[in-house]
């Protein structure tokens, strides 16, 4: 497997885990060997869980954002044509409609996978995106 990969938010909430340690050594893996890809809509999220979860005061976790840009090559805005081929493979496939936002910009970016744990593991999106659960 090689190529330009997606990472799912829960990849990247790993990075700042200390309960699951084989987790986060399996996301430092993924962010050396492959060019990896995540979308601003991960940005958020990673933002909310750190406030809500981890407890961190804002200025921590614009530090932590500053360091996710420089792991990560790419980093998607998103655009109503994102939203748009979102609805479309919400009414496809059937995910959440947040987790197709992530598989529109991941097609959008060419990537060949997404890593997530929490879509349907080998599962291919539009003949072009391979979905994998990294950590099975």
């Amino acid at each position: 497997m090689n190529g330009k990969v997606f990472l799912d938010t829960n990849l990247i909430i790993y990075l700042y885990s200390e309960k699951e340690p084989k987790k986060r050594d399996e996301v430092y893996r993924i962010l050396n060997e492959y060019s990896t890809v995540i979308n601003i809509q991960s940005l958020k999220e990673v933002s909310n869980v750190l406030f809500k979860k981890f407890g961190w005061d804002g200025l921590k976790i614009k530090k932590h954002l500053d360091n996710i840009e420089l792991v990560c090559d790419e980093i998607l805005q998103i655009s109503r044509n994102t939203i748009d081929n979102a609805i479309d493979i919400k009414d496809k496939y059937g995910f959440s409609f947040y987790d197709c936002v992530m598989l529109a910009s991941a097609l959008e970016s060419n990537c060949n996978f997404i890593f997530s744990e929490d879509m349907s593991h080998n599962q291919i999106i539009d003949g072009k995106l391979k979905i994998v659960n990294p950590f099975i």
